[in-house]
């Protein structure tokens, strides 16, 4: 299934391109190779939510009784009126009274089995769902960086969300009243048929047409409806990046330009909404149409057939009761097909993340665990490249001793921060291998993986809770003591007692009630608490003040001790600390040493090396 990306709408873009229909060809470009039909997308959801599967015969049986139930009354009128009322030799009282407690029965009968059908329905599609819903959630973590980065956030929350809320809505109630319907309009068929062969016959000619145009209806229900959740996925983003960089839309005076863009992901949702439901209103015109001409049909075909003796008045009425049991089902119809494919088109669109393979696949309880103790790393001929892409990392051979403090320094875009994601399993290498303690990391199950090795971004991901919940995510055992002890270890003692709350302070989404080097520090803790085996920091004390860092310092000099240690370096101070400096330029590593001796080396020409120009170039920024 494609990765593709639900592209938001853009203002800005050619006027002359009509959105939907740009959404609709993008919908057709990405899936028309895998675009899977109604009955293959519904069997493969049923694949991944077994639950609503369960226990179908019965509810299937619950809803044929309920079905017959229906038939009953009307077949109780025209007994009562042939047989009870039009006697030989009067009106039967008894038979009256005989089938009106039949019929009432049969009410009691029908009202019971839908009852039980329809609360046997509810149960196992929210169970179902519930099971899809945590499914796609989970392998959204699981996908590839690339795809989890090209993807819009609102789009794969939308899939999640809305998606399967759409599946819901059908299997929770359009499938219960498709159950009945169908049962109903095929029993209501047999029973007509049973009293005149003409007006069945003649019932059949009027709906004809919409019958013959159901297929018809279906496919072009299905394309709108499936650039109608495309649209959703894209309003949604174009509404939630701005609520969550509001901060940047404020700073550059950008409020009106960001109306724009979500007013008209809005417009566009709205259109192809009401392209979607036009159809539905056509087709439903159409069930209309089908039932005037079948009721008006049936009253004249009938009294004619009675004046002429095939028939009697109780089967004409009858008759006509059989007939608003086979029209309302059909003309409803219209509705439960739409939906139907609205529940589709999301369906599709949940089972496309769920279809995609994850890049890292965890080895679990059969893969290696990593013992304790400082770690040895290893890279053997490891290249990296992004699909379609060129190779970003080239050949890349390194042991890493363990308890060593390495940097590595680069260039933007010179590979060092793909060199971290490598060692630490965030992405795998291309060609080569990465080593821990001897052991390829793809072999490591996950659990030990993330225990042993943990990565300290250049800025730490906070969640809306209390400071003490996210430090916790370093160790969720861990109690309050623990934390106190690891703060005041890395010498933050005093600016946790300086918090409002202390460690009750809420951070906010994201961290924003924090500055940028709190939420650092955080990180720092986090990290602490977990006591990883391989610490690897994305220079994690960037955006901490000169009085604060030299605290931190110290503290990372505990922090490091007896563990082995990678720091992506953007200052070289930290080079300048650390064991062994690696120098990443174009991908590959071009130079190796200590910060003295590289500091010192030179090229061809006597021009300096790629880390003596580094070094310059950041001696010169500190003297300004």
């Amino acid at each position: 299934m494609s990765t593709s990306t639900d592209s938001g709408t853009d203002p800005t873009a050619d006027p002359t391109t009509d959105p939907v229909e740009q959404l609709a060809a993008e919908g057709t470009s990405v899936e028309s190779g895998d675009e899977i039909g109604a009955w293959a997308t519904m069997r493969q959801g049923l694949v991944h939510s077994p639950e609503l599967a369960e226990g179908f015969g019965l509810t299937l049986f619950l809803a044929l009784v309920g079905t017959g139930g229906r038939v009953v009354v009307p077949v109780a009128v025209q007994q009562t009126l042939d047989r009870g009322i039009n006697a030989p030799g009067g009106i039967d009282y008894g038979f009256v009274g005989q089938m009106a407690l039949l019929a009432g029965l049969a009410i009691v009968l029908t009202g019971a089995s839908s009852y039980l059908m329809t609360a046997r329905l509810f149960t196992s599609a929210e169970r179902g769902l519930a099971t899809l819903r945590t499914k796609a959630f989970r392998h959204v973590h699981d996908l590839p960086l690339l795809t989890q980065n090209t993807e819009r956030r609102g789009a794969l929350v939308s899939r999640v969300t809305s998606d399967v809320d759409q599946v819901s809505q059908f299997v929770v109630f359009g499938l219960v009243f498709g159950i009945i319907s169908v049962g109903q309009v095929l029993l209501a068929t047999v029973v007509m048929l049973v009293y005149s062969w003409e007006l069945t016959l003649l019932v059949w000619v009027c709906f004809a047409p919409l019958f013959i145009s159901l297929r018809y209806f279906q496919r072009r229900l299905s394309l709108a409806y499936g650039v109608v959740r495309r649209s959703v996925g894209s309003m949604l983003s174009a509404i939630s990046e701005p609520v969550v960089g509001a901060v940047t839309v404020r700073t550059y005076a950008i409020e009106e330009r960001t109306q724009q863009r979500i007013d008209e992901a809005i417009r566009v949702n709205q259109a192809a909404s009401t392209r979607a439901q036009g159809l539905t209103a056509f087709s439903f015109s159409l069930g209309g149409v089908s039932a005037g001409l079948a009721n008006a049909g049936v009253l004249i075909l009938g009294i004619w057939l009675g004046l002429d003796g095939g028939i009697t008045s109780g089967q004409v009425l009858a008759f006509a009761f059989l007939v608003t049991l086979f029209v309302g089902p059909v003309q409803m119809g219209t509705q439960v097909l739409t939906d139907a494919q609205n529940a589709i088109a999301g369906w599709r669109r949940v089972i496309g993340i769920l279809d995609t393979p994850a890049d890292l696949d965890d080895p679990g309880p059969s893969g290696s665990s990593l013992s304790r103790g400082a770690m040895d790393v290893t890279f053997e001929d490891v290249s990296f490249g992004y699909p379609g892409g060129t190779l970003v990392l080239r050949e890349v051979d390194q042991h890493l001793a363990s308890g060593s403090r390495i940097a590595v320094v680069g260039e933007t875009g010179s590979g060092k921060t793909t060199f971290a994601k490598l060692l630490t399993r965030l992405m795998d290498p291309t060609s080569g291998r990465v080593l821990l303690d001897g052991v390829d990391v793809r072999e490591v199950e996950f659990a030990s993986l993330r225990r042993r090795v943990v990565l300290v971004p250049q800025e730490g991901f906070l969640f809306d809770s209390s400071l003490l919940d996210n430090v916790r995510y370093g160790d969720l055992d861990a109690t309050r003591a623990q934390v106190v002890a690891a703060a005041t270890e890395l010498g933050l003692g005093d600016w946790l007692e300086g918090l409002p709350h202390g460690l009750d302070t809420r951070v906010g989404q994201r961290g924003e009630s924090l500055s940028a080097g709190e939420r650092q520090l955080v990180a720092l803790l986090r990290a602490h608490l977990a006591d990883p085996d391989l610490l690897v920091l994305d220079e994690a004390t960037s955006a901490v003040d000169p009085a604060l860092e030299m605290r931190i310092g110290r503290a990372l000099e505990r922090l490091m001790s007896g563990r082995t240690s990678v720091t992506i370096a953007h200052r070289l101070s930290t080079a300048e600390q650390a064991d062994e400096v690696i120098v990443f330029d174009r991908g590959r590593v071009v130079q190796r040493g200590h910060h003295a001796a590289l500091v010192q080396e030179r090229l061809e020409g006597d021009e300096p090396s790629v880390y003596a120009r580094l070094h310059a170039s950041w001696v010169a920024q500190q003297a300004l």
